[in-house]
């Protein structure tokens, strides 16, 4: 891919986070495939792991088990976890959302 594609792709990732709702999750699956990007999971983590910008709810991304997914900074994944909760986002026994409950369904 050349790099206009790349900025594209991102372009339309963030743009597709961006919909996600409070107290609402999406997999990182599901926002490829929104962004017309199917099988390309690892390029929506890919663009959270590096972004930092204002107003992308990036928080609300988990993975297709509805586990927070690992980074290698710890104090980032209980950040997500904190915020998750205080918009009323449940976790389960296994440290998992429920996705039957908090996926988001858009129309």
């Amino acid at each position: 891919m050349n790099k206009s594609t790349d900025q594209g792709n991102r372009k339309r990732i963030l743009t597709i986070i961006k919909l996600v709702p409070t107290g609402r999750v999406a997999t990182y699956g599901q926002i490829a495939h929104l962004a017309g990007l199917p099988n390309n999971a690892r390029q929506v983590g890919s663009i959270l792991k590096s972004f930092s910008g204002p107003n992308i709810p990036w928080f609300r991304i988990v993975n297709s088990k509805g586990e927070i997914s690992q980074r290698r900074n710890e104090s980032s994944q209980s950040m997500q976890r904190d915020i998750l909760e205080g918009e009323g986002v449940r976790f389960t026994e296994s440290n998992r959302v429920d996705l039957s409950q908090y996926l988001w369904k858009p129309c």
